[in-house]
């Protein structure tokens, strides 16, 4: 529950810096850096060389990489058809491809199915909902951002993107089954925790909820995707195609339907990619999912 507090205190203290003015204008800018740069790289050097590798990861697995691919067929042949602009585009594909499967997840996966879920839900995050940002959504960014980059420079901007090269780091630590010192440990969890208040502190400073906005059809459409049509063909494919029962399937599920990613709207931002639309889809998303998700909830124990 106290998450779940931080994340509205968060969002609440960054709209109230903007408003009073007391900081910087570009302030925003500067902890979007500090996340990617700083708090991602030691989350992922924390996590990823702790993760059991198993064909158990599958099911888990599926979740982050099959909503990215849907979100990207889903809104770039949307787009293409009814000619929107790329920035358009892709911060639709990032911030309704990408959920928030940990900072929002973990708390709310942690109260309904306790710590045997939450095991479920940490593989849906780090190598599953982690990676694809820190591969497939970078690769995003650059394709749909202003200007055009080369095969090179979109394998360059990948490779070199901090939270890719923690993550390399930590999988070849992975596979040798070696992990840090406690102390290293202890560092890297503590950067790792930072991401979710400095990045929401972020998010509320760009946040601004305009009644005449022209991103309000886009903003419906795109948590319609996540909400809603997401967790309806994970619900239909694990569920009621592939017969899965119990636990992790419902985890998987739950974790399908959660708001989009903090970090795809940081990482949309940066990338120029509609910067408004995409911090509506966290602030309007986060609160909107704690409908959706009792929705959700409610209907697997009815299937239950």
């Amino acid at each position: 529950m106290d998450s779940i507090i931080l994340i509205f205190l968060c969002l609440i203290a960054g709209v109230a810096l903007r408003r009073l003015k007391i900081s910087p204008t570009n302030a925003h800018t500067v902890l979007n850096q500090f996340v990617i740069y700083i708090s991602l790289p030691g989350l992922a050097l924390y996590y990823i060389p702790k993760i059991a590798l198993s064909t158990q990861l599958l099911l888990p697995l599926g979740v982050a990489w099959v909503t990215f691919a849907l979100s990207w067929l889903f809104f770039s042949g949307l787009g293409k058809w009814l000619g929107w602009p790329k920035k358009l585009v892709g911060c639709l594909i990032l911030t309704a491809g990408l959920g928030n499967t940990a900072f929002v997840g973990f708390p709310v996966i942690e109260a309904l199915f306790g710590k045997k879920g939450l095991e479920t839900a940490i593989i849906v995050d780090q190598p599953g909902t982690f990676v694809v940002l820190s591969t497939l959504g970078i690769l995003v960014a650059t394709m749909y951002c202003k200007g055009t980059a080369g095969t090179s420079g979109i394998l360059r901007k990948i490779l070199l993107f901090p939270p890719f090269v923690a993550f390399t780091v930590g999988l070849c630590m992975n596979l040798l089954r070696y992990d840090f010192h406690d102390m290293l440990q202890s560092v890297f969890q503590r950067l790792g925790n930072t991401v979710t208040p400095v990045a929401l502190v972020a998010v509320g400073m760009q946040l601004q909820l305009q009644r005449r906005s022209r991103h309000w059809g886009f903003l419906t459409l795109g948590l319609a995707f996540k909400l809603l049509i997401t967790p309806l063909f994970f619900f239909v494919v694990y569920k009621l195609v592939l017969g899965g029962k119990g636990m992790t399937t419902d985890v998987c599920i739950m974790e399908a339907a959660m708001a989009p990613m903090i970090m795809a709207a940081i990482l949309a931002s940066t990338s120029g990619l509609k910067p408004k639309l995409a911090n509506m889809m966290i602030g309007v998303g986060i609160p909107l999912s704690f409908v959706t998700l009792g929705f959700w909830y409610w209907l697997l124990l009815t299937f239950n």
